[in-house]
């Protein structure tokens, strides 16, 4: 197969969906790959790295899509990119369709094949494909929140550990799954005061046998998360419905009821954010205010942290994606249900109930699309 990796050119976007390694072990396997001019450079992988395990490096990015038969991102592509795909093509990458309509109505016209790594699954019930940025993300997050709770970026000016005399922030992570987990034990062991809140009362005792002292837990009731988030300097949004957009958590009516200059750090804006004042932003303009409360809302926050997360990912990936290059995708995805899983888009149909149901469109059964 001839795999392609563009540049990617979403803003702030340093990430590169393959590393010299998948490349190396894609070339190993009998497969060429193509990757664009310094589509590694954010991540510090040089044009040279590629060069020396076999890859060929193009000029542009229409080079790439325009000779691949598998195009690997790591961002959704992007309006000009889409218009790039071709019928045929398969395409694996982020995807994020059901808050995005307008990526949704393109990838249908297209005619490829798009698998969401968001949406690949594994025999635990976990996403193994969305964990490592998960990690990454979740880890970030206390610490995107506590600059943004510093006075001079309009947060209330408190200190995540606090003081001798002065006590620690208060910080309310929403949702105790993988960015939850992760987000809690930064937050904590930054010395804030953290309570960790979810549905799921198996989770919530994992989180209290494993974590024990270090922070707490609580059940995410409606009542019961607006009380804690009154008392909170800092809120993390961190719940995931695979696939579908994000609830809306902390409505606007409710905003008044926070601590002015509180802080609202959406983890799951890439699903629509789960507050409903949340909207996209970036690493260049990453905060804003909505009466009197500050959102950080970074699309991409794994993006901040390029290598780490580059390299995280490309391990995550990499088995999947040598599936897909020696079996095919109907064959690889046949023979892997959890690959079949992460099948969002084929020929112009939906594939991915979640999204059809966010968006309202017909969906075409993932198993009759590999026939």
């Amino acid at each position: 197969m001839h795999i392609g990796c563009p540049k990617e050119i979403k803003p702030q976007e340093f990430r590169v969906g393959m590393t010299p390694n998948a490349a190396h072990e894609a070339i190993l396997a009998g497969h060429t790959v193509t990757i664009e001019t310094n589509a590694g450079a954010g991540a510090g992988f040089t044009d040279e790295d590629y060069i020396a395990v076999g890859a060929k490096i193009v000029g542009t990015a229409k080079e790439v899509f325009d000779t691949a038969d598998m195009i690997v991102k790591v961002k959704e592509p992007q309006a000009g990119e889409r218009k790039m795909l071709r019928e045929g093509q398969l395409l694996f990458t982020y995807l994020h369709l059901a808050p995005d309509p307008e990526q949704t109505k393109d990838l249908l016209a297209s005619g490829c094949t798009a698998i969401a790594y968001e949406t690949v699954t594994d025999d635990r019930g976990g996403l193994p494909l969305l964990a490592p940025m998960s990690e990454v993300a979740g880890r970030l997050a206390p610490q995107v929140g506590s600059w943004t709770l510093q006075k001079a970026n309009g947060g209330r000016g408190v200190l995540m550990g606090g003081v001798p005399g002065v006590g620690p922030a208060k910080v309310v992570v929403i949702g105790g799954g993988v960015v939850g987990t992760h987000a809690a034990k930064i937050a904590a062991g930054m010395g804030a005061d953290v309570t960790v809140l979810d549905r799921s009362l198996p989770r919530l005792r994992y989180l209290d046998d494993v974590f024990g002292g270090t922070f707490k837990t609580s059940y995410a009731s409606a009542g019961n998360t607006i009380e804690l988030a009154r008392q909170a300097d800092m809120i993390i949004g961190a719940v995931l419905i695979p696939g579908a957009a994000a609830p809306k958590l902390i409505k606007r009516d409710q905003l008044s009821e926070l601590k002015p200059g509180a802080v609202l750090v959406d983890v799951a804006i890439d699903q629509g954010g789960c507050f409903e004042t949340s909207r996209a932003t970036t690493h260049q303009d990453p905060i804003y205010d909505v009466d009197g409360i500050m959102h950080y809302c970074v699309a991409n926050m794994p993006g901040a942290v390029a290598r780490t997360s580059t390299i995280a990912l490309g391990n995550a990936t990499m088995p999947f994606m040598m599936a897909l290059a020696n079996k095919g995708w109907k064959q690889a995805c046949a023979d892997d249900k959890h690959l079949l899983n992460g099948l969002n888009v084929h020929a112009g149909q939906l594939t991915y109930y979640a999204v059809g149901e966010a968006l309202g469109i017909d969906v075409l059964s993932p198993q009759l699309a590999i026939k």
